[in-house]
């Protein structure tokens, strides 16, 4: 059953996702990173900004080397090539996210942002999914 991750109160809810898709990547699960378009193509670029020193390697879930790349940037649902770590940019429930080990909400400190996650997190609750929150100081 996928395990489900909230962390709440992002600053930066994009330049948070780089941060958090950085650290996932550095103990291995390959990431799908699950938004809208223009929220993926602000995620995209900021992707080879955030950091000078780091390099993360990542197409669109349709590019002929995705099979072979560990962060997949997915605006629909579909197939993915892999299903480890699924970090969800979207105001909605990903449609695909129960084939994944693992879910990352990331959550803005907006409070539309904020009311749409406390639905989300009602849903994953009530369907029996193991929930975690986590605050975060600075995001």
């Amino acid at each position: 059953m996928t395990r489900v991750d909230f962390h709440f109160n992002a600053t930066d809810k994009l330049g948070y996702a780089c941060r958090l898709v950085r650290k996932i990547r550095r103990t291995g699960p390959r990431v799908v990173v699950f938004g809208d378009p223009l929220t993926l193509a602000e995620f995209d670029r900021l992707l080879w900004t955030f950091s000078q020193l780091d390099f993360i390697p990542h197409v669109h879930a349709g590019d002929p080397l995705a099979g072979r790349t560990p962060v997949i940037l997915c605006s629909e649902a579909g197939e993915t090539p892999h299903s480890d770590v699924l970090v969800n940019l979207s105001h909605g429930t990903p449609p695909f996210f129960s084939r994944f080990e693992r879910l990352f909400e990331v959550v803005s400190c907006d409070a539309r942002d904020r009311s749409l996650a406390r639905e989300r997190w009602r849903f994953y609750r009530d369907r029996g999914y193991p929930l975690a929150g986590h605050q975060l100081a600075s995001g």
